[in-house]
């Protein structure tokens, strides 16, 4: 029998937390109703200066994060709420989702429909670096003359080199995409060059038999220039951030997820 309490003013049923309802979140008009509730103005700001749609409610990661601690594990719902189009649950349904269960339609259907580099970069790599069908779909991705679906191709590329172990990559594959990398990187779309040049960081960091290789090709590249609107935000130069990661003591350090 589990018991109910409050903590910093959030009540709690067995370590989960509630709705102002008091039951545990199952529906998606409920955790929409959340998400409103979470939402601000200056974060819905902040959103649309890095090319939020207007679909949006304007919700923390952190709060985002403390929502998908109640409804983990609940597929079905997940998928619901990445097709509402509001950036939020999108975003929610990929730290929700599980991968690993999604069939390659559903994880084409995500890509496709991704309506910001949010989600088209994160959310979508997010689940499909989990899929056995991973690196077909990242390179079938990759090869996409639309934007958003190719920088999610590079990004789940990346997440399987920095998740899986160098025996089960495919090294030859990865070096001609670093080669591929090496001659069109400044003449490719705005978000694929992005995340062309984050593939080299991960290339470098994280795949000790190929770091020469990175290296070499992120001195080739240089600096990549990117439009990033009315942001702060840079692109890392990979030679520096490469270099920086050896230094740290965490280079060629596989992780667990790229899910964030």
């Amino acid at each position: 029998m589990t018991s109910t309490f409050r903590f910093a003013g959030v009540e709690y049923n067995g370590g989960v937390q509630l709705n102002a309802s008091g039951v545990p979140m199952k529906t998606v008009k409920q955790v929409m109703s959340a998400l409103k509730k979470k939402g601000s103005a200056q974060t819905r700001k902040t959103f649309a200066r890095h090319g939020s749609p207007e679909n949006m409610f304007g919700v923390k990661i952190a709060d985002l994060k403390v929502i998908a601690k109640q409804i983990k594990g609940n597929q079905a719902l997940a998928m619901e709420l990445y097709e509402t189009g509001n950036t939020d649950a999108m975003y929610l349904a990929g730290i929700v989702a599980d991968g690993k269960a999604m069939s390659k339609k559903e994880l084409n259907d995500w890509c496709r429909i991704a309506n910001w580099p949010m989600i088209a970069e994160y959310s979508v790599p997010g689940v499909a670096h989990e899929n056995p069908h991973a690196r077909a779909l990242a390179v079938k991705w990759i090869k996409s003359k639309k934007d958003h679906i190719a920088a999610a191709g590079w990004n789940t590329y990346s997440g399987l080199v920095a998740t899986q172990p160098d025996s089960e990559l495919d090294l030859e594959e990865i070096k001609l995409l670093l080669q591929q990398i090496a001659a069109s990187i400044h003449e490719c779309g705005e978000r694929a060059k992005y995340t062309m040049n984050g593939f080299v960081i991960s290339v470098g960091g994280y795949v000790k038999p190929l770091a020469a290789k990175a290296k070499s090709t992120a001195r080739q590249i240089g600096k990549v220039s990117v439009e990033m609107g009315e942001t702060a935000c840079k692109v890392p130069l990979a030679t520096d951030y490469i270099a920086k990661m050896e230094s740290r003591g965490n280079a060629y350090k596989k992780r667990k997820t790229i899910k964030c």
